[in-house]
């Protein structure tokens, strides 16, 4: 299959599945999940490449099952997190603005958004498995790997301290600077930066591979500046001082070490 079919086929099918969890969402008066759905997503574009591809097959299996166990855990997590909870703040304050337009609104602004930017970020893992060469692995394969890993282990830890954390009533109302959490105020966004510029070195060893750059800084930009980082300090913490000491003392994206608290 030529490359730009194999895309085309992705866009569509990611769109496809968006757009059926669209109409669950219209069933549970949720579009929250959408976000759960996020991760399978990726995993469905990298099992569809996979079988559509005839690049280098070690590198197309190890992209598709990093990108399988990177969505799966992420899955995982929101579906259990959101479990018994309601609609996320930012979607409700959009269903009571749209109003009775919103069961359109959503389909466009929350689903099928998340769709194309799922298959932009998603470019790398595409083009990867395209890639008939080089035909072996190589030393960036084997850094894109370490980086990776360290993203997902950086992620995967600093989402269960955060959950220990806020299932303990005690610290509720709480600001949790404890654990990795001491050292970057979203090290969740920063582990999952990681797995995205590990998967973008891999996929640097293919020709023209440094063009899917776009990749892991999509991804970078939309965890700074658009849903996460600029987004829940300016909406869930603005009205904290305790938070606002927080984030005068702790670096907010790139772990390091944080500032004496002023006396």
């Amino acid at each position: 299959m030529e490359t730009m079919t194999l895309f085309a086929v992705n866009l569509a099918a990611v769109a496809g599945f968006m757009a059926a969890g669209w109409l669950i969402s219209l069933l549970l008066k949720n579009a929250a999940i959408a976000d759960t759905l996020w991760g399978l997503g990726f995993v469905l574009v990298a099992w569809l490449t996979f079988f559509q591809a005839s690049g280098f097959f070690q590198r197309k299996l190890l992209l598709a099952l990093l990108v399988t166990i990177w969505g799966l855990r992420l899955f995982v997590h929101i579906a259990t997190r959101s479990r018994g909870k309601g609609e996320d703040p930012r979607y409700a304050a959009w269903r009571a603005k749209y109003g009775k337009q919103f069961w359109l609104v959503s389909l466009y602004k929350v689903f099928l958004v998340q769709a194309l930017f799922l298959w932009v970020i998603a470019i790398g893992v595409q083009y990867g498995q395209v890639a008939e060469t080089p035909a072996r692995l190589t030393w960036l394969d084997a850094a894109g790997l370490v980086l990776w890993l360290a993203g997902i282990v950086i992620e995967a830890a600093a989402d269960y301290q955060l959950r220990r954390f806020l299932d303990d009533p005690e610290n509720r109302g709480g600001v949790m600077d404890r654990g990795l959490w001491r050292y970057s105020r979203h090290p969740n966004y920063f582990g999952e930066a990681l797995v995205w510029w590990g998967i973008f070195v891999i996929v640097v060893s293919a020709p023209w591979g440094f063009l899917t750059i776009v990749s892991p800084v999509v991804i970078t930009y939309t965890l700074l500046r658009l849903t996460g980082v600029t987004l829940m300090e300016q909406t869930e913490f603005s009205d904290n001082p305790e938070y606002q000491a927080y984030i005068r003392r702790t670096s907010s994206f790139v772990p390091w070490f944080p500032k004496k608290r002023q006396k």
